[in-house]
């Protein structure tokens, strides 16, 4: 019998909803979840649709958005149907869950978060009242699944009496590998194209290859840009120095990006301040070695690579040494690609996802549904 047959669970994602209509990492991670609960038999309802998430540090914001939780909690209370546990995606300072833990606590029902972090530089300061908020919300749970050991760290050093901690490590939907690329296509980016970290990456990523046309030795290189967004004048004015070396694609839908993977010759993304990125995981999933800096996060997903990679304080021409090494070294693609599948099939993939949540939430089920 599958494990959650017969029960109703509630879904919060305070940070992005599943049906946010602009795509990203935290929507992806979301609809998976929700695959992985449904897949074992379970009705999972999206409980609320607000988002949380409050970049600026402003204080009238915030006021706002937790006067909305209390009306959504009140809904709640009055309308949702009887649940056996609720599951809350993303909660953090900028984000937290100002709703499931009191909806929980009203039901009588446990709670669950996954990838929850805890910040207490953030308890002074314009984050203040969201960062304590985001904390209780993790005192509140019963189970927390960390993706990251940096996580790890802080949800571990605070943890409240009784609270579970369980690796989940990040992961792809499907239970097995597509097909391997050619790696015989361009290099290949993919990544939204806003301000802020994503721009950084983009930004060193031209950097790198300046370094790379200067030097010469990579030949007729070509690099593929897979994303779009309200940055997009300013990634194109990085790249026009490179003309036709450099293709932007604009935004892709899955079987687009996956005939991107299907050819390209490696996966080039720095992965500036990336808690882990849900690319990495698709690049490697097709074979692809992955051209990016030792960052905490990063190393969660990333294979063992033939060369070491460049720690994020060695800039731009640590990263070109790898690109003109691979680019130029076909056994070196091959190997650090197959290293890369190997990695993924072991720990990424929707089966072994699916028996560490489950092995967590079944004990925290009723023994039948409501």
């Amino acid at each position: 019998m599958r494990r959650g047959a017969g029960h109703k669970i509630g879904f919060y994602a305070p940070m992005k909803s599943p049906n946010h209509p602009v795509p990203s990492g935290d929507r992806e991670m979301a609809r998976n979840l929700i695959a992985l609960l449904e897949g074992e038999g379970a009705e999972v309802t999206l409980t609320s649709e607000l988002r949380s998430h409050e970049k600026q540090g402003a204080l009238s914001r915030q006021s706002q958005l937790r006067a909305e939780a209390e009306a959504d909690v009140a809904r709640l209370l009055a309308e949702l149907p009887e649940i056996s546990l609720w599951v809350t995606y993303h909660n953090y300072y900028k984000a937290p869950d100002l709703i499931g833990p009191r909806v929980a606590a009203a039901r009588g029902i446990p709670y669950v978060q996954v990838e929850s972090t805890r910040a207490k530089k953030r308890l002074s300061g314009p984050w203040a009242g969201f960062a304590e908020a985001a904390h209780q919300a993790a005192d509140a749970a019963d189970v927390i699944f960390y993706l990251t050991e940096q996580d790890h760290f802080a949800l571990n050093r605070d943890r409240a009496p009784n609270q579970k901690l369980v690796h989940l490590p990040p992961f792809l939907p499907q239970d097995t590998l597509p097909p391997a690329s050619t790696l015989d296509g361009p290099m290949l980016a993919v990544g939204m194209m806003r301000g802020g970290d994503k721009l950084a990456s983009y930004r060193l990523i031209a950097a790198a290859l300046a370094c790379l046309d200067s030097r010469g030795r990579a030949g007729d290189w070509r690099l593929c840009v897979a994303g779009d967004g309200p940055a997009r004048a300013e990634v194109e004015a990085l790249f026009a120095p490179f003309g036709a070396h450099v293709d932007l694609l604009g935004q892709l839908d899955r079987d687009a990006l996956a005939a991107a993977y299907g050819q390209a010759s490696l996966f080039l993304w720095p992965g500036v301040n990336e808690a882990f990125g849900m690319v990495y995981l698709e690049a490697q999933a097709h074979g692809l070695p992955v051209v990016a800096q030792d960052r905490p996060g990063l190393r969660d997903v990333l294979a063992p690579s033939a060369l070491p990679r460049p720690d994020k304080s060695q800039g731009a021409f640590a990263m070109t040494q790898v690109m003109e090494h691979l680019l130029t070294t076909p056994e070196a693609r091959h190997s650090d690609g197959a290293a890369a599948r190997d990695h993924i099939a072991a720990r990424h993939l929707a089966p072994a996802a699916r028996d560490r949540l489950w092995s967590a939430l079944a004990p925290l089920l009723p023994p039948e549904a409501p």
